[in-house]
């Protein structure tokens, strides 16, 4: 899959609240109330990572999770990446 040219990656991001486009990645940073709801949160996102076999970089911190994505073998951002973007947004 080819990596997405910059003004396809900004019209995505139109459509994805918080993210940003950085070091050739989608980036979101999401706070939780409680740590342990960020932690049901990586769970879930796991799971789908698993399901459609493109997983995230995650920082978890207190009381929020930093997401990754990036497509290391097309060096940069592909569709895999913003599907899997919106993925996380629904499970907001």
């Amino acid at each position: 899959m080819g990596r997405l040219e910059q003004k396809k990656i900004d019209r995505a991001l139109q459509e994805l609240p918080g993210w940003s486009f950085g070091d050739n990645s989608l980036v979101k940073e999401c706070t939780f109330e409680a740590y342990m709801d960020g932690i049901t949160f990586v769970n879930r996102l796991a799971e789908k990572a698993e399901e459609h076999d493109h997983h995230p970089d995650l920082e978890i911190g207190w009381c929020r999770v930093e997401i990754t994505f990036t497509s290391h073998d097309s060096g940069g951002v592909t569709e895999r990446d913003v599907k899997m973007a919106k993925v996380v947004e629904s499970l907001l």
